[in-house]
């Protein structure tokens, strides 16, 4: 586990704007930052990066936070294991203490696997260097296809022997688990059990991800050293860390050439990238062989606009690919192709020229992908007719996926020209397939809301089944109540709406409580009958889920956002029974009221934040926001993240002189107010869940249940009416 001075030290060293491009191109805009998303697909720049505050945020998906949590939602860490990569970045030292038997069990699954792959990588790398069959076998192969020996460190580049179970036995003997070598796919399980390599006999590519750590491997059979092997290239399956249509290999040596040259080029095999990067061309990527998919597509879009495809002239590869750079025209992307001379593929070429030949070359015969799909096809095509039809229906459904108007305009009258066309069929036609995609997208978003409205619906329905749980305290007993019970129920809760529609007779003050036991509800208001545990005495019939929208939940936000801003902060100064003055803290408050009146947030990570502000409030150089921002819970430091962003000022207004007043200015009146309108919206809520619970057949027939809950009921209209007074005698719901 790491200390929390580390932690600190952590996160005073990193720079959020320094990590953040090193995955995303930013550009200043004012004091900020802005670029695309790199957790969603936008075309126009949503994600804001604010160096003074340290955080990110996009405006559109509505990810960010600090650095942590950026690291832990782009490279999919952990709490730690993101501490840990900013640590290594920075060069700070991590001191931990050994961890239990138990907390080793328990580790991550991804972190375990990455450990696996970072060992097989290594065990690669010095069978390669270190031993005969990789010096003579291996380390030839490499030089003949022209890599220098910097080139094949710097790719991690291994060798694996022909022994089919040398690395599995190697692993084994070092502590990794067998589960693993399977997870990861380097080994797998033959019909009687026993490990094989999946790799043996072959030449090591690793493949790394965008921030370098080796997520899966591509191995080329070597014929002089193995014998009755069909397949030419072998590669890691699909795992828990490893997804083949969201890398790119050669990413992570790429990607601050691209961002130079904006631009990247795209090719097809390991070698093509490792040859070009060792001509000078480093702002190069590889699809691996498989066709391009939207993850690649917007992995690359995080950096530059254009591409550039380079084929080889094979005619079957380029119509294959074709689907795939239509993908990239609907990304917005600029997107060129170059046909390199007959009999050189992207390795072969950049091993005969040097960069500033390979580049002019490239400058020379690139084309624009319309116009490049339109020679292709129309030499196919020839006279034929239906084939000119087919032709003419392809381009146009390129450009119609294309998403800036002007610049399909300009296709569409370059087209024209090419095709001896009218181009107001060409705009017809195109409009007609844009329209026919919109339409077919509204469908799947009504399709896709229905369905979470049904989901939403089943939600409700068993919400407060689920929710309900029996009050840990004994409800007082009334001897002397004689409380009608329903027999039947005929009517019918509606869940979404506002009105509870039932036959079920609404408690009154006469079924509920004998006259004194107004008194009785009064003094269990008091400060003195204060529960002690929020935590463990919380009971509420609202569902945890789908409450989003609703008002209490608004005003609970609220009041954390003003716990995690201002909560060490003193709104007023109180007198205690001696009379002295005492400073009344913003925590000290929400928490005595919220007490006194037996109420807690229903949210479990609300009630978390308050009750470790509360714990931690007398420590020295207590700072509610520093301490929640650098929290080890990755869900309370998130939540505190967006909770300090000026998007979520709470509220700001000019005084009568024009001056802004800020919430801090004026704790001693939001403050209460806050708690107030969340009291009574809260107990609203619960109120209404309450007669929604006496509506269900299967309370109406439980005698004991239905007496808890009517008990309930009344306590909640008892404690509506004391906060409605001390609101100044507001208007509050009846049902």
């Amino acid at each position: 586990m790491i200390d929390q001075a580390t932690i600190d030290r952590i996160l005073d060293a990193a720079q959020i704007v320094d990590v953040v491009s090193e995955f995303v191109t930013l550009r200043k805009r004012g004091v900020n930052y802005i670029g695309l998303c790199p957790f969603h697909n936008e075309k126009t720049p949503s994600f804001s990066v604010s160096p003074s505050k340290g955080l990110c945020k996009c405006f559109s998906c509505g990810k960010g936070g600090n650095v942590v949590h950026f690291i832990m939602e782009h490279e999919q860490l952990t709490y730690y294991e993101a501490l840990k990569w900013l640590a290594r970045k920075y060069n700070i030292e991590i001191k931990e203490r050994e961890l239990t038997a138990e907390e080793k069990q328990s580790q991550n699954l991804r972190e375990s696997l990455f450990i696996v792959n970072q060992f097989a990588a290594e065990y690669f790398q010095n069978t390669l260097y270190n031993s005969v069959d990789g010096q003579r076998i291996a380390m030839t192969y490499f030089r003949q296809r022209g890599f220098r020996d910097d080139t094949i460190k710097k790719f991690q580049l291994g060798f694996c022997t022909d022994n089919p179970h040398a690395f599995a036995d190697t692993a084994i003997k070092k502590g990794h688990k067998e589960e693993f070598l399977v997870k990861t796919g380097l080994c797998y399980r033959k019909d009687d059990g026993s490990l094989r390599d999946r790799f043996w006999g072959r030449v090591i590519f690793p493949v790394h991800t965008i921030s370098g750590k080796v997520v899966a491997f591509g191995g080329r059979v070597l014929s002089a050293a193995t014998k009755n092997v069909q397949m030419k290239y072998v590669n890691s399956p699909e795992s828990e860390i490893y997804h083949k249509s969201r890398e790119l290999y050669g990413i992570y040596f790429a990607k601050q050439a691209i961002v130079r040259q904006d631009r990247c080029f795209l090719v097809e095999g390991y070698t093509d990238v490792i040859s070009m990067h060792q001509s000078g061309v480093e702002n190069v990527v590889s699809s691996s062989g498989t066709a391009l998919t939207y993850d690649q597509i917007r992995l690359i879009h995080r950096f530059t606009n254009n591409i550039t495809v380079l084929y080889d002239g094979d005619g079957a590869g380029i119509k294959a690919s074709i689907r795939g750079i239509d993908m990239l025209l609907e990304e917005g992307m600029n997107i060129k192709v170059c046909l390199l001379p007959d009999g050189d593929d992207p390795d072969s070429f950049a091993r005969k020229h040097n960069a500033t030949d390979f580049q002019a070359y490239i400058n020379d015969h690139e084309v624009d992908f319309i116009r490049f799909k339109t020679n292709l096809l129309m030499e196919e095509a020839g006279k034929d007719p239906i084939k000119r039809a087919e032709l003419i229906t392809s381009i146009v459904r390129s450009i119609s996926v294309i998403p800036d108007a002007i610049i399909r305009s300009v296709y569409i009258r370059e087209c024209s020209q090419l095709l001896k066309m009218e181009e107001k069929i060409l705009v017809e036609a195109t409009a007609k397939l844009i329209d026919k995609a919109r339409e077919e997208k509204e469908k799947e978003a009504q399709r896709k809301k229905h369905r979470e409205s049904l989901q939403q619906q089943a939600n409700r329905q068993k919400g407060y089944n689920q929710n309900y749980q029996q009050p840990s305290t004994p409800v007082p007993p009334a001897p002397d109540r004689n409380v009608p019970l329903p027999t039947e129920i005929t009517g019918e809760a509606q869940n979404s709406g506002e009105n509870i529609q039932t036959n079920i007779p609404l408690p009154t003050d006469e079924m509920l409580f004998q006259p004194n036991e107004a008194q009785e509800m009064d003094s269990a208001l008091s400060p003195a009958s204060g529960t002690s545990d929020v935590e463990d005495n919380y009971t509420s019939l609202i569902p945890q889920e789908g409450i989003e929208d609703k008002v209490f939940f608004i005003q609970e936000q609220s009041l954390i956002q003003v716990i995690i801003r201002y909560g060490e902060k003193v709104m007023c100064i109180v007198e205690d029974e001696e009379g002295n003055e005492q400073p009344l803290t913003v925590i000290a408050f929400i928490s005595e009221e919220l007490r006194n009146d037996r109420l807690q947030f229903h949210t479990p990570l609300h009630r978390k934040i308050l009750k470790e502000a509360e714990e931690h409030l007398s420590d020295t150089n207590f700072v509610a926001e520093h301490y929640f921002m650098a929290n080890p819970d990755p869900e309370i430091s998130l939540l505190a993240a967006s909770m300090v962003s000026d998007r979520y000022q709470l509220s700001k207004y000019h005084s009568k002189g024009q001056k802004i007043i800020t919430d801090e200015e004026r704790l001693y009146e939001l403050v209460p107010r806050l708690l107030v309108d969340f009291k009574l919206s809260i107990i609203e809520e619960e109120m209404k869940h309450t007669l929604q619970a006496l509506a269900s057949p299967e309370i109406a027939n439980d005698p004991q249940r239905c007496t808890e809950i009517m008990t309930r009921y009344r306590d909640l209209q008892q404690t509506q009416s004391v906060m409605a007074k001390r609101a100044g005698d507001r208007v509050v719901n009846s049902y």
